[in-house]
Protein backbone atom coordinates (compact mmCIF):
# COMPACT_ATOMS: atom_id res chain seq x y z
CA UNK A 1 0.00 0.00 0.00
CA UNK A 2 1.51 3.20 -0.63
CA UNK A 3 2.53 5.49 2.29
CA UNK A 4 0.47 8.53 1.37
CA UNK A 5 -2.54 6.46 1.49
CA UNK A 6 -2.05 4.62 4.26
CA UNK A 7 -1.31 7.53 5.85
CA UNK A 8 -5.70 8.21 5.70
CA UNK A 9 -6.16 5.24 7.23
CA UNK A 10 -3.46 5.06 10.17
CA UNK A 11 -3.11 7.39 13.25
CA UNK A 12 -1.69 10.72 12.41
CA UNK A 13 2.21 10.84 11.92
CA UNK A 14 2.56 7.01 12.65
CA UNK A 15 4.39 6.81 9.87
CA UNK A 16 6.95 9.22 10.55
CA UNK A 17 7.76 6.38 13.32
CA UNK A 18 6.68 3.13 11.83
CA UNK A 19 6.61 1.18 8.63
CA UNK A 20 4.12 -1.07 7.15
CA UNK A 21 5.05 -4.47 7.15
CA UNK A 22 1.86 -6.48 6.13
CA UNK A 23 -1.91 -5.77 5.49
CA UNK A 24 -3.92 -8.80 5.72
CA UNK A 25 -8.05 -9.53 5.64
CA UNK A 26 -8.74 -11.68 8.45
CA UNK A 27 -11.86 -13.58 9.35
CA UNK A 28 -13.48 -11.89 12.61
CA UNK A 29 -14.04 -13.29 15.60
CA UNK A 30 -17.54 -13.77 14.88
CA UNK A 31 -16.72 -15.18 11.84
CA UNK A 32 -19.00 -13.32 9.37
CA UNK A 33 -17.20 -10.73 8.68
CA UNK A 34 -13.67 -10.12 8.28
CA UNK A 35 -11.23 -7.73 10.09
CA UNK A 36 -8.47 -5.80 8.52
CA UNK A 37 -4.98 -6.20 10.18
CA UNK A 38 -1.71 -3.79 9.53
CA UNK A 39 1.38 -4.59 11.14
CA UNK A 40 3.48 -2.21 11.86
CA UNK A 41 7.41 -2.70 12.84
CA UNK A 42 9.52 0.69 14.44
CA UNK A 43 12.14 2.39 12.59
CA UNK A 44 15.54 2.06 14.09
CA UNK A 45 15.60 5.79 15.10
CA UNK A 46 17.35 6.02 18.31
CA UNK A 47 15.32 8.11 21.16
CA UNK A 48 15.73 11.89 20.85
CA UNK A 49 18.74 12.15 23.52
CA UNK A 50 20.40 9.28 23.78
CA UNK A 51 23.93 8.91 21.46
CA UNK A 52 23.63 6.18 18.92
CA UNK A 53 27.13 4.93 19.17
CA UNK A 54 26.77 3.96 22.84
CA UNK A 55 23.47 2.30 22.51
CA UNK A 56 22.54 -0.74 19.92
CA UNK A 57 19.25 -1.80 18.87
CA UNK A 58 18.41 -5.29 20.68
CA UNK A 59 15.16 -6.75 18.94
CA UNK A 60 11.56 -5.97 19.80
CA UNK A 61 9.22 -6.06 22.92
CA UNK A 62 6.13 -8.63 22.38
CA UNK A 63 4.00 -6.99 19.92
CA UNK A 64 0.76 -4.73 21.01
CA UNK A 65 -2.05 -5.03 19.17
CA UNK A 66 -4.72 -2.04 19.66
CA UNK A 67 -7.90 -1.20 17.70
CA UNK A 68 -8.19 1.93 15.58
CA UNK A 69 -11.51 3.24 13.18
CA UNK A 70 -13.23 0.97 11.31
CA UNK A 71 -12.43 0.93 7.29
CA UNK A 72 -15.25 0.20 4.96
CA UNK A 73 -17.54 -1.53 7.66
CA UNK A 74 -14.26 -3.75 9.32
CA UNK A 75 -12.89 -3.53 12.31
CA UNK A 76 -9.09 -2.23 11.76
CA UNK A 77 -6.35 -3.60 14.02
CA UNK A 78 -2.84 -2.73 14.62
CA UNK A 79 -0.41 -4.81 15.24
CA UNK A 80 2.82 -2.26 16.50
CA UNK A 81 6.16 -3.70 17.08
CA UNK A 82 8.81 -1.25 19.26
CA UNK A 83 12.46 -1.38 19.51
CA UNK A 84 14.27 -1.74 22.67
CA UNK A 85 18.51 -0.41 22.40
CA UNK A 86 20.58 -1.24 24.68
CA UNK A 87 23.52 0.42 26.05
CA UNK A 88 26.45 -0.96 24.51
CA UNK A 89 28.81 -1.51 28.33
CA UNK A 90 26.03 -1.46 30.69
CA UNK A 91 23.83 -4.18 29.79
CA UNK A 92 21.19 -3.55 31.70
CA UNK A 93 20.31 0.21 30.59
CA UNK A 94 17.81 -0.29 27.99
CA UNK A 95 15.94 2.40 26.34
CA UNK A 96 12.69 2.83 24.09
CA UNK A 97 10.97 5.34 22.72
CA UNK A 98 8.08 6.60 23.80
CA UNK A 99 4.70 7.39 21.56
CA UNK A 100 1.08 8.79 22.58
CA UNK A 101 -0.53 6.54 19.96
CA UNK A 102 -2.23 4.14 23.12
CA UNK A 103 -4.99 5.40 25.50
CA UNK A 104 -4.50 4.77 28.38
CA UNK A 105 -5.91 1.41 30.24
CA UNK A 106 -7.19 0.51 26.86
CA UNK A 107 -6.38 -1.00 23.73
CA UNK A 108 -7.19 1.27 21.55
CA UNK A 109 -5.59 4.31 19.78
CA UNK A 110 -5.51 7.51 21.29
CA UNK A 111 -7.51 8.90 18.95
CA UNK A 112 -10.43 6.24 18.51
CA UNK A 113 -10.61 6.80 22.25
CA UNK A 114 -10.50 10.60 22.33
CA UNK A 115 -13.56 9.96 19.55
CA UNK A 116 -15.23 7.62 22.12
CA UNK A 117 -14.96 9.77 24.86
CA UNK A 118 -16.27 12.24 22.92
CA UNK A 119 -19.49 10.55 22.19
CA UNK A 120 -20.25 9.93 25.74
CA UNK A 121 -18.47 5.85 25.38
CA UNK A 122 -16.09 4.81 27.97
CA UNK A 123 -13.57 3.74 25.63
CA UNK A 124 -11.91 1.12 28.57
CA UNK A 125 -15.14 -1.25 28.00
CA UNK A 126 -13.30 -2.12 24.89
CA UNK A 127 -10.40 -3.92 26.09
Amino acid sequence: MDKELASYFLPTGILEYFTIIKIEDLQSKTGKDTDLHIELEEKNTIPMGYDSNQYESKGFYPVKTIQDFPVRGKALYLSIKRRRWRHKKNKNEVIHNDYTLFAEGSKLTQELSDFLKGTGRDPRRYD
